[in-house]
């Protein structure tokens, strides 16, 4: 059998061009649906990308420029009141004793657990504080088609439970 150099050089540098792509591609990182979601200043949070008529639930409300400039003027000013509530949450998180060690001080824990919700108590308010002031900035069209999917969410219900330890398409815990 006799190689033939052409062909086979070809076929090398259509393969290379194909990996290039796929790499080009997944490097990307995730795109469409679901991306959006994350955590409170993720993408599609206060502080991600996007923000007012971006990703979340401002998305699609057709909102004026001036309606985003206002909209992030308040998400900043909130953001920047709630950075000390969040750095209490994180230090309280940081330095919480490991129940695994096996010294398990059970008023410290009921303490520590007191102590991060007032501080989710805290935020929740100033969230419903800054959505009640966006809210201002809407208009009536705009505020129905919020509450309809509001509604629609309402509608769907929270999350199925996770499955029982026992089923057969349960994750392995490490415990």
């Amino acid at each position: 059998m006799k190689l033939n150099w052409k062909k086979f050089s070809a076929a090398a540098i259509g393969a290379a061009l194909v990996l290039a792509a796929a790499v080009v591609v997944f490097s990307q990182g995730p795109q469409g649906p679901g991306r959006e979601r994350g955590f409170r200043h993720g993408p599609g949070g206060p502080g991600g990308p996007g923000g007012p008529g971006g990703p979340g639930p401002l998305a699609d409300l057709n909102l004026t420029e001036e309606q985003k400039a206002q909209i992030k003027k308040i998400n900043d000013s909130y953001r920047e009141n709630d950075k000390a509530l969040h750095e209490q949450m994180r230090s309280l998180h940081e330095n919480q004793a490991d129940p695994m060690n096996g010294q398990f001080n059970e008023a410290a824990v009921r303490q520590a657990a007191e102590a991060r919700a007032k501080i989710q108590v805290e935020l929740e308010v100033s969230n419903a504080k800054r959505m009640s002031e966006i809210a201002t900035i809407l208009t009536a069209e705009q505020k129905a088609q919020l509450a309809e999917r509001h509604q629609n969410m309402r509608r769907m219900g929270p999350p199925p439970p996770p499955p029982p330890p026992d089923a057969p398409d349960a994750p392995d815990q490490p415990w």
